[in-house]
């Protein structure tokens, strides 16, 4: 009896909620395709590159090369170039030519052991040593206008230097529209540099600088310039009182 009446109330309950059993069965029959406009079909079409009629040209894609970058503070990341944070740019100095490097050479010149001279012609500068010897540095030296010779004495020595530029210097390089301070601390700031020997009662010095790209060229108002690891070498190596000579 169960068996019997189990069935009859299954179909009672289909019919009663308005569902044929061919209805309810067409749930997992085969469903009619689905018509698409052609307008709403064809960017679609085209993406695939399968649009009848439809020649499209070949392009060559260009995968963005992966780079890793970290910032302060936070694990490594990869991007690509393409969002890559800028950098700065770099200024790329030039070199300076080996030939003003430091070196010793032969010398045959008539003063004494212990005397610097100053070739403004050349750019070198010579500290005379015994034995036909010298020690050779390369200098910056005075531009057109700014040469001078002469001979004098070391008359002071400083480290770190702090720079006062001449009135003259200061109403010059105002007309040029670059405005000097009347005082500048010693630092790396400072355009005398590492080191300075003062020449005799002139305003010239021998001193370092900040542009060691210069050496080698007449780029000074009549000082001598030096790069500062050569400045500091040549300082201890003389004292107040050593002869300058400037040809």
């Amino acid at each position: 009896m169960k068996t019997v009446l189990f069935p009859v109330l299954g179909a009672v309950a289909v019919f009663a909620a308005g569902v044929t059993p061919s209805t309810a069965g067409d749930r997992y029959a085969d469903r009619p395709p689905v018509m698409v406009s052609p307008d709403l079909s064809a960017p679609w079409v085209l993406q695939l590159g399968h649009a009848p009629g439809i020649v499209r040209q070949n392009r060559q894609v260009v995968q963005q090369p992966r780079l890793r970058y970290a910032q302060p503070g936070q694990p490594d990341r990869v991007q690509t170039a393409a969002v890559q944070p800028p950098s700065k740019r770099m200024v790329m100095r030039p070199q300076i030519n080996p030939i003003y490097l430091p070196q010793e050479v032969a010398y045959d010149g008539p003063q004494k052991p212990g005397t610097i001279v100053i070739d403004t012609t050349q750019n070198f500068l010579f500290l005379v040593e015994k034995n036909g010897k010298a020690r050779r540095y390369g200098v910056g030296t005075g531009k057109p206008g700014f040469e001078w010779s002469g001979t004098h004495k070391i008359t002071n020595k400083r480290e770190w230097p702090d720079w006062r530029p001449p009135a003259q210097m200061i109403k010059r390089e105002a007309a040029k529209g670059r405005y000097l301070p009347t005082y500048l601390a010693g630092g790396m700031e400072n355009p005398l540099g590492a080191r300075a020997l003062y020449i005799g009662t002139t305003e010239y010095r021998i001193h370092g600088t900040n542009q060691p790209w210069t050496i080698g060229g007449a780029v000074s108002s009549g000082c001598i310039r030096m790069r500062n690891e050569d400045v500091v070498d040549l300082y201890e190596r003389v004292n107040v009182g050593t002869t300058v000579e400037v040809i």
